[in-house]
C-alpha cells in the first residue's frame, strides 16, 4: 500500500513536472495548517499538518502531506476511550484565479491518502487500524504577494477497511511559502 501511494506521487509529479518544463510559474512551496477532523465516529481536532508542494502553472499544482492530531476522547457506553488520526499522502490542486490582480483563488483537490487511526480503551488496551482515504475538496486562497498565502480547505474524506470510521470531514487553515 505504501509503495503503491509512493509510486502515484511519483509518476505524478513526473507528469505535471513534463508537462510544465516550459512554464515560467513553476513554484515549489511548503505549507502548514490547523485542521479539524470530525467522522461517523469521533471529532477528532487539533490537528497539524505540513506539506510540500509545487504549483506548475497558475491553475495546477500537486502536493504531498504528512497530518497529525492530538487524542480526543470519546464518551460511549459509560466509558471514556481517546482517538487519534494520523494520515500522509498526495493531493492534486486546481486553481481558478479570480480579479484583475488574480490574489484571490477558487480551488479543489482530490487526493489519496494513508490513514492510521489509533484507540486507546479505558481498560488500557490499545488499537490501531490502517486503510487508504480518498480525498475530494473546495476552498479559498488568497495571496498577499507571489510568495506568501492563507488558504482554507474543506475536505471530504471516504476511508477504506476502517471498521469504525467509513468517511471524514476535514477542515483546515494555514499559510503557505512559496520559493
Amino acid at each position: 500500500m505504501k509503495k503503491t501511494i509512493g509510486a502515484l506521487m511519483v509518476a505524478v509529479s513526473a507528469v505535471a513536472f513534463a508537462a510544465s518544463a516550459n512554464a515560467s510559474n513553476y513554484k515549489p512551496y511548503v505549507a502548514a495548517d490547523y485542521t479539524y477532523n470530525d467522522s461517523n465516529f469521533a471529532t477528532i481536532n487539533a490537528g497539524g499538518k505540513v506539506a510540500l508542494g509545487v504549483d506548475y502553472n497558475k491553475y495546477f499544482g500537486t502536493e504531498v502531506f504528512y497530518e497529525k492530531t492530538g487524542s480526543d476522547r470519546v464518551h460511549s457506553e459509560g466509558e471514556t476511550d481517546e482517538s487519534s488520526l494520523q494520515s500522509y499522502g498526495l493531493d492534486l490542486y486546481g486553481y481558478l484565479p479570480l480579479g484583475c490582480d488574480q490574489t484571490f483563488a477558487l480551488l479543489g483537490t482530490a487526493g489519496i491518502s494513508n490513514i492510521d487511526i489509533d484507540y486507546k480503551y479505558q481498560d488500557e488496551k490499545r488499537d490501531t487500524e490502517n486503510g487508504l482515504g480518498y480525498r475530494l475538496g473546495a476552498g479559498a486562497q488568497y495571496s498577499f504577494d507571489e510568495n506568501l498565502s492563507v488558504r482554507a480547505v474543506a475536505r471530504y474524506i471516504f476511508t477504506d477497511k476502517v471498521s469504525d470510521v467509513d468517511h471524514i470531514m476535514e477542515y483546515s487553515a494555514g499559510i503557505k511559502y512559496n520559493f
